[in-house]
């Protein structure tokens, strides 16, 4: 008899279809600590529609390499800087005279 028997000890069908060879394992994506992941840090609303703006702006940093984060920081940074700076150029009240007519 040329039918083998494999360990199951039960003696094979030849009728039945070879099975399947396993299927090699997928190599495992190699990890890249510069690929883009996004951070889905949440973002609070300001009320100021410009800084709003910038802080949304945060976000393109989510779909670029770590390599890419420092320009999107910078401008960031640069815009909060100057809606900083445009708060202290508004006119505001007339600062107290600094003496005091005697009496």
């Amino acid at each position: 008899m040329s039918d083998s028997v494999p360990e199951g000890g039960l003696p094979r069908d030849p009728a039945a279809p070879e099975p399947a060879a396993p299927a090699p394992p997928r190599p495992e994506p190699a990890y890249d600590p510069a690929a883009p992941a996004p951070l889905d840090v949440p973002r609070v609303p300001s009320g100021d529609a410009d800084v709003d703006a910038r802080l949304a702006r945060l976000a393109d940093a989510d779909h670029l390499a770590t390599d890419g984060h420092v320009e999107v920081y910078e401008d960031v940074h640069r815009g909060l800087r100057d809606a900083l700076t445009a708060l202290d150029a508004r006119p505001g009240p007339p600062a107290p005279p600094t003496t005091y007519p005697r009496s």
